[in-house]
Order: C-alpha cells, then structure tokens, then sequence
C-alpha cells in the first residue's frame, strides 16, 4: 500500500466517523462498511497494481455524496492562509504584526490598528463588495503595485497598507484626516476637492478611525 492510498483510506475513515454523528444513519453505516471493505482489501492488496488510488478516490467521492450537508459545514469560513507554517489567526500573533509594521514605517502603532479595526475589524479574510481584502482593506490593484502577493496573509497585508498610509501621511504633510481621507477615497478625490471629500463614507470613515485613534 502506498502513501496516496493510504491518506485516502484515512480520508474515507475520516467521512465515515462524520456520517455515524449526524442524522443519517443508513448513510453512517453504508460508510462504515465500505471503509472496513477497503481497509480489508488493502492489507490484502498491498503489492497488487490492481488496487488503485483512482478506485478509493471514486468510492470516496461516493460517501462524500451521501453524507448530509450541516448548517456548520454550509457556513464554514475558508481555512486561514499560513505562511512558512505558521498560522496568523491568534490576536497575538496579529499584534506582532502591527507593532513590526509601526517600527519599519515609524507610524504610530494605535493609527494601524484603528485603521484596521474600522476596516475589517481584525478579520484577516474579509472582503469588500468591492474587492477590497484583508486586514487593512486593500483593493487588488493597490495590492499588486506595493508588491504584495497574497493579500489575504495578515502581514503582508497589514506591512503593504502600513506603507500606503505612511505614503499619505508624507504627501499630506502628516495630516492625519487628508491622509485617512486618501487611505479610504484616493488621494486624487483629496486632491480633487483640495480636502476630505464630500462622501459620505469618507466623512465617515475619517471620523471613526481618528476617534479611536485619539481616544
């Protein structure tokens, strides 16, 4: 028995133990058979070609299909991208983040993190209606042309929007409400109406992110 077949044997294993705690007991006992035949069959087959890891995947498929849908597996959020192996989801891992960002760009630690908690409230895998992803928000093409390659891995994110404000802030000569104004509207609509715009959400946003910035 190979290492695919194997891992696909477990896998089957795996669906089987999820069919015996939900309501579908027919389906619970027909997966539990199967595995018990495959795992028979392998021990039996360990040097025989004939045994294939297409044939466990198609009966694998076949219990997937059988296994009922749950209201938490309907809403089940994406896992969390990792980096080097190691996963960025803890608040003190976040946190790290934040304050390696605010020492590499000399911002003010609190500034990020209001930004952040006004644009995605700390959730790495959010997403805009319109397309704007990650901690700190960034749209896909601002992403790309400050180099980031995924924008959904919390430090390259928060280290590419670090820099983007810290670019508002010197075009802006440190004024915080322009160059948060810039961050949430573009710098050509400050620049257009020689101030915050008149948007609504601009105004908006402005006003909570140096509220909890200067609380």
């Amino acid at each position: 028995m190979n290492v695919q077949q194997l891992k696909t044997i477990m896998e089957i294993q795996a669906l089987g133990s999820l069919g015996s705690i939900s309501s579908a007991q027919n389906s619970s006992n027909q997966s539990t058979d199967m595995f018990q035949q495959l795992l028979n069959q392998a021990l039996l087959s360990t040097n025989k070609p004939s045994f294939s890891a297409n044939a466990l995947g198609a009966v694998k498929e076949m219990i997937e299909s059988q296994l009922p849908l749950t209201a938490s597996a309907q809403n089940k959020v994406p896992p969390l991208p990792t980096v080097n192996n190691k996963e960025w989801h803890s608040p003190q891992s976040i946190d790290s983040i934040i304050s390696r960002a605010a020492d590499t760009f000399k911002l003010p630690k609190k500034l990020i993190q209001s930004v952040i908690k006004q644009e995605s409230n700390f959730n790495p895998n959010a997403v805009s209606h319109a397309g704007a992803s990650g901690l700190m928000q960034l749209m896909p093409s601002t992403a790309r042309g400050l180099g980031v390659t995924n924008i959904f891995d919390p430090e390259e994110n928060v280290f590419a929007g670090a820099k983007y404000l810290k670019q508002m802030l010197d075009k802006y000569n440190g004024d915080i409400h322009l160059a948060l104004a810039a961050y949430n509207a573009g710098p050509g609509n400050v620049d257009k109406y020689n101030g915050i715009p008149p948007f609504k959400e601009t105004t908006n946003y402005v006003k909570k992110v140096t509220t909890s910035y200067f609380a």
